[in-house]
């Protein structure tokens, strides 16, 4: 069973960092492939950026590239989401997924609950 919980949402000024985490446990997390995903009122839930827990290969999305930084430490069984440079249009509730490492969240079996971000202008 995969277990993956968040931390680290808040609230914060436009142009602030926030630093999310997502701790996995399970026998086979490791086996997958982490994500990030958000998803504001209204909207789709969209890809943010992943991470392989063996190779460190990464991949973003377009709209996070340049300002997010994504990175496991293996030891800890932990993920972390590093976002720069925030901007309104951030705000969603994020979520830390195991899956596939596509960008299509049905590929993502596993699910956190998600922690909130919000960016005040």
């Amino acid at each position: 069973q995969v277990q993956l919980v968040e931390s680290g949402g808040g609230l914060v000024q436009a142009g602030g960092s926030l630093r999310l985490s997502c701790a996995a446990s399970g026998r086979t997390v490791t086996s997958y492939i982490m994500g990030w995903f958000r998803q504001a009122i209204g909207k789709e839930r969209e890809f943010v950026a992943s991470v392989s827990w063996r190779s460190g290969s990464t991949s973003y999305a377009d709209s996070v590239k340049g300002r997010a930084i994504i990175s496991r430490d293996n030891a800890k069984n932990t993920m972390y989401l590093q976002m720069n440079s925030l901007k309104p249009e951030d705000t969603a509730v994020y979520y830390c997924a195991a899956g596939s490492g596509s960008s299509v969240a049905k590929t993502y079996p596993h699910w956190g609950q998600g922690t909130q971000v919000t960016v005040s202008s």
